[in-house]
């Protein structure tokens, strides 16, 4: 994918940036489309899907923080957070809920564009692994990282976030390996990881409530004590047949 195949949405009720953000982003390749507020960009959703996502926290009506659920969860798309100075509870929030990164206004544009690089790219490699078209099975479920799509043993499909998935598929790639917060962080999270060690332990939870029979008992997902977490399953990739493609 070139920067001219990449469709931005950009999201922040500030004119005075969001039209100046979207003229330079354009002439740096990108396809942008604007949106004013969270409701204009959930119309815009309904007619495309971007790329990826830069999204205002603070916004007159539904939030930015609201917003990023709907997209993680229901979308599964890459999101980075614009945010002002005093917002660093909400820039972890965001974090801890799936957002992908954060840059702090006012930024430097060429900032923003190295991070958007940055997400796509890891974006990229965890939905694209070695054996791209290869499903992973493990104890019933089955995560077919081209759709990331997660469905459990009775074959019900498990919607998860962005950055739920490439947590997952981390675990995956490193069956009943134990990994410590710094390596799943480098994993998933990129960029000031050490700041938002919590976010691991939050996404943890997340996938345990999704995941597990009893999320305080977990089985699959185990936590060793002073050491990170353990994926307890047995691991096997294996190759999708021309119909379960199309599924």
């Amino acid at each position: 994918m070139t920067e001219s195949d990449i469709r931005l949405l950009l999201v922040d009720d500030e004119a005075s940036l969001r039209e100046p953000l979207a003229e330079y982003l354009t002439r740096q390749g990108f396809v942008v489309t604007q949106a004013p507020d969270a409701a204009r960009a959930r119309a815009i959703l309904q007619e495309k899907k971007p790329d990826l996502v830069l999204l205002d926290i603070m916004m007159p009506g539904e939030d930015g923080l609201s917003l990023c659920r709907h997209l993680i969860e229901g979308r599964q798309l890459p999101v980075i957070f614009l945010t002002a100075r005093g917002e660093a509870t909400d820039r972890i929030v965001g974090l801890e809920i799936g957002a992908d990164d954060y840059v702090v206004k006012p930024f430097e544009p060429r900032e923003l564009v190295a991070r958007i690089r940055s997400v796509l790219r890891r974006a990229g490699r965890a939905s694209a692994p070695v054996e791209s078209d290869a499903l992973y099975e493990f104890e019933g479920w089955v995560l077919d990282p081209l759709k990331r799509r997660l469905t459990d043993p009775e074959g019900t499909v498990v919607p998860i976030s962005s950055a739920e998935f490439r947590l997952l598929v981390a675990f995956l790639d490193h069956p009943r390996q134990v990994l410590d917060r710094d390596r799943l962080l480098d994993m998933v999270q990129g960029r000031e990881a050490h700041l938002f060690d919590r976010a691991v332990d939050n996404q943890v939870s997340r996938l345990r409530r999704k995941m597990e029979e009893d999320s305080r008992d977990p089985r699959l997902i185990q936590t060793v004590w002073g050491g990170g977490y353990r994926l307890a399953a047995d691991v096997r990739r294996v190759q999708q047949t021309a119909d379960s493609s199309r599924t």
